[in-house]
């Protein structure tokens, strides 16, 4: 069954107070569609905080439709989905108020030095009347604040320039429940810091992930299974100070030995709120849908395209297939079909799979296993499209002419039959020599992936033309042994395989957004924003120090031609990260918004329902035009709900995900704590180096301190380190030979040290000006000064 946009239009939506039931009151359904058109004012890029009065103005609202506005506005306010700011207006939630000398933001703290910095949210102005972009926090003036912590700062003019800051309030925790390692006694002291922080007398945790040496006390655990250096789970009761000292947390669960690689995993997932299996009623649905489903019987409603020539193309690892591509060229023109799994038929609004999906928000891929959205019995067997097996989709068919303009749309209801499984490393063996697949394969098979990777390179090439931005970082994929070791390391290269299958997902993306945007319905779009001003203001700066001929960044052609330029440089991986940083992060939202990045003014996730939640959603909105039942606007409020929701979960999926990686490569190289590789810096900060090192996709941090004895200064101009005593220099893309000299399980960080600048550091002219050069005139300015200072003195 194929649907057309014949007779489907957007149901009537009452703007006027005059449109609306009398019925203010205790109106569910005009107190719900009020909601919708609050958020959607709030939310809009021209809104201003206003006040209730205000607010009701613009809407159009008469006496009643006033009075129910305040009530619903006091209703937001206590969901916290909108706050009161200064002088009662009315602000989104994101936009949290402030003073002319207090701001508000996240805490990020910095590597060592007791030190960090906060990225305003809302609030305080400096001496220009500007919202000042990161606020310094000097050591003692934390507040005890940790990182991502919601924070107030009062602000104050910098003794460098720039402001200072003093955390005047924690506002809200970024979390209270870590994991840590148990000593029935703290560890005697080995340092400053410890020798700082306050005695504790009995059991302790050492927390992971915090910037402190301190442990926590946990009071009384006698009759608790515990010995030393087991790992737990708290929860914070009382937060430790600027040194670590004073907090008090109680253990909830003892996660078991740390000698025990398996615990890694089980630590994260316990840091991030992962869940371990499925409720049982969430199980015993999805066995229903099992009993419910028999491929020899499938509805007679759909379309069956089983005897296209249909294949799918994933990870070698990958266990649930939720995408396959058929493709035809017919009368000069290109058909597309991209057939994606139907779960929306398995997973019913509302039922326990649905609940417990929604609360996931998406699948999480660790190195040592899967977190499945929904159960394995729909998203490895009943929706997976495996080979030689009939299964439910729905396809999205896409017509081209030779140009790649687009002449016809449907998305059908279907059913199809893979016929073959393909990971990405067959594709590539393929495509560099297609000869020796023919026998094996067959002619079909080849010239489907022959036409399937002309179409999609002249796609991928037209899309960067017309100015989308590649700015894919390589995944870090383990090798682990049967115990979940670490064996070893490398990186997942994008090659001509995945960007075939990427090309056709976002085509098949675009094309449903396209659609549901025309009919003017609510849906969750995949939503990122343009970049700020100042965000590209510092890019530009960033990549006019590096030298490389390119001096404004504005525009999307002139960032990507950056990314061209050091393509296969030692600054590529410094220069994707700042260009990444300057990027606002994509999210899911029911706003038309647009993909900055892929130049898409139409797009949303639909290629992904087994593992995403927003997909899923998408699908659904999708399955009631296609059944031509009624299609009110979803609601926007719910869905603004919905995004923020899905997007947190993603967030807190690739944290996980990273954390994960990181601890077990660290566990890896505690063994080899005194050897030597090479690494290369991709950041340089006043107070030391971060370096990627090259044979082992990990990242180290290099001290100041531990650099060869020097009087360095940091240029931002060039982003290096100078020393003006010895001549030693340190710079973005060098090459290092570096000694792996600490390795802090707890701190969840690697600490190298130089043994050698293999890019010529020391006296070499890479800088702008000579080392040496700089070292005289340096030492000729400071004669000067001494020599002025006297001259005053005799006056």
């Amino acid at each position: 069954m194929t649907w057309s946009l014949a007779g489907l239009r957007k149901p009537a939506f009452p703007r006027l107070a005059s449109d609306w039931p009398r019925s203010y009151p205790g109106g569910m359904e005009v107190s719900q569609q009020l909601t919708d058109r609050l958020l959607r004012w709030v939310h809009a890029a021209e809104y201003r905080p206003s006040k209730p009065k205000q607010i009701a103005t613009h809407l159009k609202l008469d006496g009643d439709g006033y009075r129910e506005l305040r009530r619903v506005i006091k209703q937001l306010v206590l969901e916290g989905r909108l706050v009161y700011g200064g002088n009662h207006l009315v602000m989104a939630a994101a936009a949290v108020g402030g003073s002319a000398d207090h701001v508000r933001g996240k805490f990020r703290r910095a590597m060592g030095g007791g030190f960090g910095f906060v990225r305003p949210s809302s609030g305080g102005t400096d001496a220009d009347g500007d919202v000042p972009e990161d606020i310094f926090v000097p050591p003692g003036a934390t507040g005890g604040a940790m990182e991502g912590d919601l924070v107030e700062v009062e602000i104050s003019p910098g003794r460098r320039g720039g402001v200072e800051g003093i955390v005047v309030a924690v506002v809200q925790r970024e979390r209270r429940q870590f994991t840590g390692t148990f000593r029935t006694k703290p560890i005697p002291p080995e340092d400053e810091d410890r020798e700082r922080a306050p005695a504790i007398d009995g059991p302790v945790v050492y927390l992971d992930g915090v910037h402190f040496n301190a442990p926590v006390g946990v009071g009384d655990v006698r009759g608790l299974p515990l010995v030393d250096d087991d790992k737990v789970f708290v929860e914070i009761v009382e937060f430790p100070d600027d040194d670590g000292g004073g907090g008090e947390a109680v253990i909830l669960e003892r996660l078991g030995s740390s000698k025990n690689p398996a615990i890694d995993t089980l630590t994260v997932m316990r840091q991030y709120g992962l869940p371990d299996e499925f409720p049982a009623a969430v199980l015993d649905e999805a066995r229903k849908r099992a009993d419910e489903f028999d491929e020899d019987d499938l509805p007679a409603d759909r379309t069956d395209l089983s005897d296209l020539l249909t294949i799918t193309i994933d990870p070698f690892d990958a266990r649930d297939f939720d995408d396959a591509i058929s493709l035809a060229r017919e009368d000069g023109r290109w058909r597309l079909w991209v057939h994606i799994a139907d779960v929306s038929h398995f997973v019913h609004v509302g039922g326990a799979i649905d609940v417990e999906a929604r609360k996931r928000g998406t699948s999480v891929y660790l190195p040592d296993r899967v977190i499945p959205m929904i159960p394995e019995i729909i998203s490895n067997h009943l929706a997976s499209l495996q080979p030689e097996r009939r299964r439910l989709v729905k396809s999205v068919e896409i017509e081209f002419t030779d140009d790649l303009t687009i002449t016809h749309t449907e998305v059908h209801n279907a059913v199809i039959h893979s016929d073959k499984r393909f990971n990405y490393e067959q594709i590539d063996q393929y495509l560099a020599s297609p000869q020796s697949f023919k026998e094996e394969w067959g002619a079909a098979i080849c010239e489907l992936l022959d036409q399937m990777h002309t179409l999609a390179m002249k796609m991928r090439k037209k899309r960067f033309r017309e100015g989308s931005l590649s700015m894919d970082m390589p995944d870090i994929k383990l090798e682990l042994d049967r115990l979940g070791k670490v064996k070893g390391a490398y990186l997942v290269e994008h090659t001509e395989s995945h960007q075939i299958i990427e090309e056709f997902m976002l085509a098949g993306n675009q094309a449903v957004a396209y659609w549901l945007d025309n009919l003017e319905l609510n849906f969750l779009h995949r939503i990122h924003e343009p970049p700020e001003r100042r965000k590209l203001r510092s890019l530009t700066s960033f990549v006019k120090d590096l030298g490389i001929g390119i001096d404004n960044v504005e525009s999307r052609f002139e960032i990507q031609a950056v990314l061209d330029k050091v393509a296969g440089t030692p600054m590529e991986n410094a220069v994707n990260f700042a260009v990444l940083k300057s990027m606002n992060k994509a999210v899911y939202g029911p706003h038309r918004e647009g993909h900055y990045a892929l130049d898409m003014e139409h797009y949303c996730h639909f290629t992904s329902p087994i593992r995403r939640y927003p997909d899923l959603s998408v699908h659904r909105l999708v399955q009631k035009l296609i059944d031509k039942k009624s299609t009110p606007d979803e609601s926007f409020a719910e869905l603004v709900k919905l995004g923020h929701e899905c997007s947190d979960a993603e967030r807190n999926a690739a944290s996980a995900e990273r954390e994960l990686i990181q601890l077990k490569l660290l566990h890896f190289l505690k063994k080899k704590v005194g050897e030597t590789l090479e690494a290369v810096i991709s950041r340089v900060f006043a107070d030391g180096l971060h370096a990627r090192c090259v044979k082992l996709p990990v990242d180290g941090f290099i001290p100041v301190t531990t650099l060869p004895g020097d009087q360095y200064r940091f240029e931002r101009r060039g982003h290096l380190l100078v020393g003006f005593k010895e001549g030693n220099q340190f710079r973005l893309g060098d090459l290092l030979l570096v000694r792996i000299d600490k390795v802090d399980l707890q701190d969840r960080q690697l600490y190298l040290k130089v043994v050698k600048n293999l890019s010529g550091g020391k006296g070499a002219a890479r800088g702008p000006k000579p080392a040496a050069k700089a070292k005289s005139t340096y030492k000729t300015k400071r004669k000067t000064e001494r020599r002025e200072k006297k001259k005053k003195r005799r006056r």
